[in-house]
């Protein structure tokens, strides 16, 4: 269990993609990980793009940046609907200040827009959000996942297995250097 003593929160909203969401979820449960499902506050529960349902565990307005060693943010249409809340903004912006692991997935890249995190960075996303994160400042390149710093993004489903591959690891070895400590 690479990940015991991790704390990941995932958001969600509606329309988000649905391999986007459950697929780090799971996987990085596997890993050992504390896994929280977080709402922009508007449901208790959310519908997939396909009409799944996840509940939420909290919302955006009742956690604190410091309860968490990293953040997911899956794709779909939800990314659009995150934005429209500035907490879930500022949860963002918070995240980046204290170097959590932010992974984007697809267009989950527009939150990160919106939070203002991306000038200087490289990232990737999918191809209909390209031109706001270069707008935004971001080195777009068009690979299966790029990390840079603390920020992990990747285009679309398909990328799943390295997306997941890389949050595994990256985590893993901040799970390593904080029991060092």
């Amino acid at each position: 269990m690479k990940l015991k003593g991790i704390n990941v929160a995932i958001l969600a909203e509606n329309q988000y993609e649905d391999l986007e969401l459950w697929y780090p979820y799971y996987r990085l449960k596997e890993e050992g990980a504390d896994v929280k499902v977080i709402g922009t506050g508007s449901a208790e529960v959310y519908k997939s793009k396909h009409n799944y349902d996840a509940k939420t565990d909290a919302k955006v307005d009742n956690i604190n940046i410091n309860q968490f060693d990293a953040i997911i943010i899956p794709g779909g249409w939800a990314p659009d609907y995150m934005r429209r809340y500035p907490k879930m903004i500022e949860f963002i912006r918070n995240a980046n200040m204290k170097n959590k692991i932010i992974a984007a997935i697809c267009h989950a890249g527009s939150l990160l827009v919106s939070a203002g995190v991306l000038k200087g960075r490289t990232v990737t996303c999918f191809k209909a959000i390209k031109d706001d994160v270069i707008n935004a400042g971001a080195n777009y390149v068009d690979k299966e996942v790029v990390v840079d710093n603390n920020l992990v993004t990747s285009r679309h489903p398909s990328d799943l297995p390295a997306f997941s591959r890389e949050l595994v690891k990256i985590l893993s070895k901040r799970n390593t250097h904080n029991k060092r400590i």
